[in-house]
Parts: C-alpha cells; structure tokens; sequence
C-alpha cells in the first residue's frame, strides 16, 4: 500500500464485515507506517465502529519505515484519530526506545514479544526464542510505570501462558480473577 486511500480500499470490506457481523472493535495489529493506520481508521469511523491501532517498532524503537512512533501518531492524528493505541511484536527494551513523555501515556494496550531478537532474526530463526518469562515479566512492569492507561496486557511472538502468568504475578494481579 502506498496511502490511506489505498489502506482505506484494501481494509474497508473487512471492518465492515466485522461491524456488521456485530465486533466491538476493530484491531489492527503490527502497522508500521501511518498511511495504513489512517485507512483503517477512516473504514471504522465509516462502518461506524471503535477502532485501536497498534505499531510495532524495530530493536532501536523505530518503525520499520524509519519514523519514530510520535511522528507516526502526531501524521495519524493529523487526520482522525483511533480510539486507542497499542504496541505489539516487540520486547519491551525496544518498546522503551520508541515512548517518549507525549506518547506513553497514550497507549492503552501491549502486548511484547519474549525475544531480544530483531524481525528479521526470528523470521529467520529454525527455533523459537521464548526468552526468559521472569525477567520479560520485571520489564513489562518496569514499563508499564510509564505507560498509565495500559489496560490490555497480552503476549505476542514467542510468549505463551508462562510468560501472562509471570507478568500478572509481578503486576500482583491473579491470572484466574483479573
């Protein structure tokens, strides 16, 4: 896709589908540019549906295009923005370097990746990286400091129930009740 109008083409059928089909929201997971951001955006608020966008970045905290998440929200925000923001597809070291003190605060949900690992070294790697569930749990607390309007916490490549187990218990919250 090249620009909104494209992203807008190429997504409106879908998230019309979803709303019509009776979905609370529509999320969209790992963007990396703000141009498709703003086409799903568009096709929701046209399907008349809530809509969270969620970026992931690479491991120096930019986006895969190059930009970092502020100017990526500030272009999408520039035109209509969603009803939330999310990170994904990252470890939380790497969400760290893309939040400054205007974007942490607008994230409503993360959900990291366990590896250290690049896109391109897992996409490439014969065995799963599911780093240490301990120490992914002591970051995503370090982090969520930072971030206070957090309210979905999940887990994305390489996590599985260890990993959402340690996180809740090191949030102090019980896994089976929260």
């Amino acid at each position: 896709m090249t620009g909104p109008d494209d992203a807008y083409r190429y997504h409106r059928d879908q998230v019309r589908a979803l709303a019509e089909a009776g979905a609370d929201v529509i999320a969209a997971y790992t963007l990396n540019d703000a141009a498709e951001a703003q086409g799903i955006v568009r096709a929701a608020r046209e399907a008349g549906i809530a809509v969270e966008i969620s970026f992931t970045v690479e491991t120096d905290g930019l986006l895969a295009s190059g930009r970092t998440l502020a100017e990526t929200i500030a272009e999408v925000e520039a035109s209509d923005p969603p009803d939330g923001y999310s990170l994904n597809c990252a470890h939380p070291d790497h969400f760290e370097r893309a939040l400054d003190a205007d974007t942490a605060p607008r994230i409503v949900g993360i959900r990291p990746n366990a590896s250290r690992l690049s896109h391109a070294e897992l996409d490439e790697s014969e065995i799963l990286d599911d780093g240490d569930p301990v120490e992914l749990a002591d970051r995503m607390a370090q982090l969520l400091e930072r971030m206070p309007s957090v309210r979905v916490i999940g887990g994305c490549c390489g996590t599985d129930s260890r990993h959402v187990a340690a996180i809740w218990e090191r949030l102090g919250r019980d896994p089976v009740r929260a």
